[in-house]
């Protein structure tokens, strides 16, 4: 059997009891590696399994995939996803491939950003539609994002912004020459998608939010050093929250007073919090 497992949001600790029996009884164990990072080495993930565990880059996932369910339909194989494995991203793909093959599959759940980020004291109730932001290069700016938020703000909800990581990339020049070289990863900040953010305003000038306009900050959502901020979008383009990974989220219209009370303890300046506040939220639709 294929098993698709969990492992939460911070370190070695966080997997559950099922998943860690399935882990330690798998013939191969593999780590997925591409689209989210634990907050630890694989050599503590490894330490605390008692058994070796094996990094799936993207190429491998997505063009080897029959080297990883080799004997998966007499032995158990287990795939290890950071976070939910049907979570903010999804590996139906691979699931799919399994079924096609005859080998039977399952999930085991966990905690993911998608929930996760009720940590910031917003219902998750209270959410639209999640977008990912990604690293701006000179001729390449994409902007789908800000149609997704434009939705969510019609109806007052707040939009989780999940932001870009670069793991094992190559360079334009090293991919032209087929040379294996990678560039150093790379992890998209609070910052850096607050700016970003601007830059589409300035650009569209479609008013579905402004530098005035409040986000939250979530840095290393369930670990122990986790780091929550809120302030406007100008102020949260020159925060500095440390290691990643970083997610935002972009109030919505309709934030309930409670909701208010709870993050302002995180605010930047409470003072200017107060003043954004008045001017766009707590308003219904």
């Amino acid at each position: 059997m294929l098993h698709l497992v969990g492992l939460g949001l911070a370190d070695e600790t966080d997997i559950t009891v099922r998943g860690l029996e399935i882990v330690k009884r798998a013939e191969r164990v593999y780590l997925e590696a591409y689209t989210a990072i634990l907050l630890v080495d694989k050599s503590k993930l490894e330490a605390f399994y008692g058994r070796p565990v094996i990094e799936a880059d993207r190429e491998l996932v997505e063009s080897g995939s029959d080297d990883i369910l080799a004997g998966a339909d007499k032995a158990d194989i287990a795939f290890l996803v950071v976070g939910d494995p049907f979570g903010a991203t999804t590996h139906t793909d691979l699931v799919l491939r399994a079924r096609e093959l005859g080998i039977q599959t399952n999930v085991v759940p966990n905690a993911s950003i998608m929930s996760g980020i009720g940590c910031t004291g917003l219902q998750l109730y209270n959410f639209g539609q999640t977008v990912s932001m990604v690293f701006f290069l000179d001729n390449w700016r994409p902007s789908s994002f800000y149609d997704r938020i434009r939705e969510n703000a019609s109806i007052g909800l707040h939009t989780l912004v999940l932001l870009d990581i670069k793991v094992k990339e190559q360079s334009m020049e090293n991919l032209a020459r087929g040379r294996r070289i990678f560039e150093p990863p790379r992890y998209m900040t609070v910052a850096q998608c607050a700016q970003q953010m601007l830059e589409v305003e300035e650009d569209r000038k479609e008013g579905v939010y402004s530098a005035d306009s409040l986000i939250m900050g979530a840095a290393r959502v369930g670990a122990p050093d986790q780091k929550l901020v809120v302030g406007t979008l100008t102020e949260m383009a020159e925060i500095e929250m440390g290691e990643p990974l970083h997610s935002v989220v972009l109030l919505g219209r309709r934030t309930h007073d409670l909701e208010r009370d709870y993050i302002r303890q995180f605010a930047v300046d409470q003072a200017t919090f107060d003043a954004s506040y008045a001017k766009y939220y707590g308003k219904s639709s």
